[in-house]
């Protein structure tokens, strides 16, 4: 849920939208980190199945990927975990992409399951708002939302 939140935060504060009290800039997301078993297996994942442009890491050790996923906000993608851990749904990271639906082909090209919010195998969700969502995970069982969200 901090994720969600951090991320949404970011967004609003770079549309100008959260202020503090004193009319001041509140904090901005700076990046989310995700500690994976195969740096490799999660770059390439995260590239070529989400689409995310990679960007340069300052460490340049093997063990760091970072990506752009907006204004000033990175996903760093780092290596040493000894084994995927479980993570509940409601704690995942969200994209909007142009089509779900063709962002749905490019799943079921790669062979990676998906499903609607509700858990129902290879659909989507309808939000009330209109918008299509689906969920999946990452090679460390992280969930991932895609949404057709225009806002």
């Amino acid at each position: 849920m901090k994720i969600i939140f951090c991320f949404v935060a970011a967004v609003l504060v770079s549309a100008g939208m959260i202020f503090g009290q004193a009319g001041k800039p509140k904090p901005s997301l700076n990046h989310i980190a995700v500690y994976v078993v195969n740096l490799q297996t999660s770059t390439v994942f995260y590239r070529d199945i989400v689409g995310l442009d990679t960007i340069p890491e300052p460490f340049h050790d093997g063990h760091h990927t970072w990506f752009s996923v907006g204004p000033k906000s990175h996903l760093h993608v780092i290596s040493g975990a000894t084994q995927q851990t479980a993570h509940d749904k409601n704690a995942h990271l969200c994209f909007t992409v142009p089509s779900v639906i063709d962002f749905i082909d490019i799943l079921k090209k790669n062979n990676i399951p998906f499903e609607s919010w509700a858990g129902e195998k290879n659909t989507y969700t309808n939000r009330v708002d209109g918008v299509k969502q689906i969920y999946f995970k990452d090679p460390d069982g992280y969930w991932i939302e895609i949404n057709d969200a225009r806002e």
